[in-house]
């Protein structure tokens, strides 16, 4: 793999995450309980992925390119703790290295029990999410439940939120409950691309 990773092509750096993803977060056998409740022969631990340096550069990549294919301006990207923290903290600076800065928010699951009991974490003193349009990020999407969080979070802080982007997203419903919401749900990957 090139010592650049900020001159691959997207094709190229796709190629290059679904090999790390493969070796790193990807299992096939034992059944697991994920996050959603449900029970699957399949499970995406995706923090091996995004800690490894070469992983979080290719997956900052393709979301900011995912952004950008949008076709209008976003004020920040954000997500909900544990999974997406990552991705958001390294976006940021990756954003800024192409000269299109995008700032990140992280959103708790419930606000902390002292300072500003606040839900979402990163904005300055006097800032608010009114009037921001925020991109959700997300590692591996299943119902989408805890986005859903994130945008109920957000939108109540008078965010607009209208897409979200995901590393893998599972198929097992999160694009019919987004859709629902008026959310467009834009995945690097699926579940299918390894099984």
């Amino acid at each position: 793999m090139t010592n650049n990773l900020m001159h691959l092509s997207s094709e190229e750096m796709q190629q290059n995450l679904i090999s790390i993803i493969k070796e790193k977060s990807f299992q096939k056998g034992d059944t697991i309980k994920l996050a959603s409740g449900k029970s699957s022969t399949h499970y995406f631990n995706m923090k091996p992925t995004m800690l490894d340096p070469v992983g979080s550069v290719l997956i900052a990549n393709l979301m900011l390119d995912a952004v950008k294919s949008f076709g209008k301006k976003f004020d920040a990207i954000g997500g909900v703790e544990l999974g997406a923290v990552p991705i958001a903290s390294f976006i940021a600076p990756i954003s800024q290295l192409r000269g299109e800065p995008v700032k990140a928010y992280m959103i708790r699951k419930k606000p902390k029990d002292h300072g500003t009991a606040s839900l979402v974490e990163g904005l300055t003193k006097g800032e608010t999410l009114q009037g921001q349009n925020i991109v959700i990020v997300e590692d591996v999407t299943t119902t989408g439940g805890s986005a859903l969080k994130a945008i109920a979070a957000c939108r109540k802080e008078g965010a607009t939120i209208e897409h979200i982007i995901t590393i893998v997203d599972r198929e097992e419903g999160a694009t019919d409950a987004f859709k629902q919401e008026g959310i467009q749900l834009t995945s690097l990957f699926s579940a299918s691309d390894f099984l």
